[in-house]
């Protein structure tokens, strides 16, 4: 049995609309969310054998924030083909991890994150939490799947049950989607 997480980038700035995509920086709501998801996992007691993650500013932020609530510092194996994969790259990517860490947290982009929960989480009625990501699988939300496999190499669509998802405004509603009026 492997543990993978998932943790997907926070809330990011969007208000230079002439700067790359790959260097926007997280906004105030995106780095409290981060902090306020670090924290949870840290009274969550996960702990995690090895992290890989995307380069993008938004993440590494988002990291970093995180990792100081965590209270501790991690190493972390920066991955550009992390930025905007499919979930086939990121299938790619889990199968290619050496050394066979028993749990292993993966930060990302949407859709790609969303869509590997998809493909590990059978689509068979049994995983209410798969349908909250059906609804959305929001920035800063923090995800456990345990897949039954013995071997990273052996990770394929349908080996993984969801056994977590938190979403930041699952810890603080100030944190949620913002309300029209």
């Amino acid at each position: 049995m492997k543990t993978l997480a998932l943790f997907r980038h926070a809330k990011s700035d969007w208000t230079d609309a002439r700067g790359r995509d790959f260097d926007r920086p997280l906004n105030a709501r995106g780095r409290r969310g981060a902090a306020a998801m670090g924290k949870h996992v840290h009274e969550s007691h996960w702990q995690f054998d090895q992290v890989i993650a995307s380069p993008a500013v938004r993440v590494t932020e988002t990291l970093e924030i995180a990792a100081k609530a965590w209270g501790r510092a991690f190493p972390i194996a920066w991955d550009r083909r992390i930025y905007l994969a499919s979930s086939a790259t990121l299938l790619d990517l889990l199968r290619e991890v050496e050394g066979d860490p028993a749990s292993l947290l993966m930060v990302g982009h949407n859709p790609g994150l969303e869509d590997l929960i998809f493909d590990l989480v059978p689509d068979d009625g049994t995983s209410p939490l798969r349908a909250l990501v059906e609804q959305k699988f929001p920035t800063a939300t923090f995800a456990i799947l345990e897949c039954a496999i013995d071997r990273w190499a052996d990770i394929d669509t349908g080996c993984a049950r969801l056994t977590t998802m938190t979403r930041p405004r699952d810890l603080d509603p100030t944190l949620g989607p913002e309300l029209l009026d």
